[in-house]
């Protein structure tokens, strides 16, 4: 198999470790793009990868934007994700969720967990039994921490709004037509939250059943996940995993708006350019996307409430805000322009 360096996706990350548990049966990757502000932050993603090197770049690309997320969320850490490999069956224990514990803490606090995809905060508590460099345990109403889901999907609303101000002219979102890919627990917040403002929305998961009682429930319409990306609407919102904006959808979408929160949304950075050259405004994913880590590293930082966490994602808009002016006074790509402040962040140029 090609070594971790040799993957397109390495970039000069700071390690790549490898672990295997054969009692608990955990095979697990965590690797470290820069702790160059501080301890590796990033959440633990456990998902089936029928290709293993498919795992190495999904952590590879994940814990990059991390980095990126990290600094431009302004916290004082740096980029790194975790990635349990699945059975076909999805099969999890508290062994294998103890034998990742043991992993991180083997690192010695240069990596700081917490959930993604398929983990759960109570996934956290276990992993916590066996490590102190932990974030998103359960926590009281007023605290900070806890599931990141909600708080990802708060920024994710304010950055779609921020964008419909931008591209549509609108301060209200009352009518707009909003086509989200994935109704899971950021997903469906953003559903929420913008059916409470009267948008009009247009809704897909590859559950299609989750979908449909989501749609039931705020008056939405449902199409096959598949077909979500031609939806002829106002904004694209892309909240299910990532590479879904390539060269063959992006000549398919019938949006003046992509801003979503799946993380890694562009299979390529030539993607980015591809949207640009299409005239349609795009929100780089770790910008608008920041509130989760917002709120976990906070509270494993220490000293913040809730409040605090929703004053600092309340800054995600302004941040959105500064890159497409940059963008729209330099004529280079939104994603390209976020890229370059989040490396001259974390002192690489």
């Amino acid at each position: 198999m090609t070594a971790p360096w040799d993957f397109p996706d390495y970039d000069d990350h700071e390690g790549v470790h490898l672990f295997r548990d054969q009692a608990s049966g955990l095979t697990a990757i965590i690797a470290i793009h820069s702790t160059a502000l501080g301890p590796a932050a990033g959440g633990t993603r456990f998902w089936h990868y029928p290709n293993r090197a498919d795992a190495i770049t999904d952590a590879l690309r994940l814990s990059r934007g991390m980095s990126y997320k990290n600094a431009m969320a302004g916290l004082p850490m740096g980029g790194g994700k975790g990635v349990i490999l699945a059975d076909r069956n999805r099969t999890k224990t508290p062994e294998m969720l103890a034998a990742f514990g043991r992993a991180v803490e083997s690192l010695g606090g240069r990596y700081v967990t917490a959930e993604d995809v398929g983990i759960t905060d109570a996934d956290m508590v276990e992993v916590r039994k066996q490590t102190t460099h932990v974030a998103g345990l359960p926590v009281g109403s007023d605290a900070a921490g806890g599931d990141p889901g909600p708080f990802t999907s708060l920024g994710v609303f304010l950055g779609v709004k921020a964008a419909i101000r931008r591209a549509l002219k609108r301060d209200d979102v009352a009518g707009v037509h909003v086509a989200i890919q994935g109704v899971g627990s950021v997903g469906g917040g953003l559903a929420r939250r913008l059916a409470a403002e009267g948008a009009r929305l247009t809704l897909a998961d590859v559950d299609a059943a989750r979908a449909e009682r989501l749609a039931e429930e705020l008056g939405a319409k449902t199409v096959a996940a598949g077909d979500i990306a031609r939806v002829e609407a106002d904004v694209f919102s892309p909240c299910a995993l990532g590479a879904i904006l390539d060269e063959a959808s992006i000549p398919l979408l019938s949006v003046p708006v992509v801003a979503g929160g799946a993380n890694n949304q562009l299979a390529t950075k030539e993607d980015g350019a591809r949207l640009h050259a299409r005239g349609v405004l795009y929100a780089p994913d770790y910008v608008i996307n920041g509130g989760g880590i917002i709120n976990v590293g906070l509270e494993y930082l220490g000293g913040a409430d809730r409040a605090e966490v929703e004053r600092r994602i309340g800054h995600i808009p302004g941040r959105l805000e500064q890159i497409w002016q940059e963008s729209a006074e330099t004529g280079d790509p939104s994603a390209e322009v976020a890229d370059r402040i989040a490396r001259r962040l974390i002192g690489r140029h």
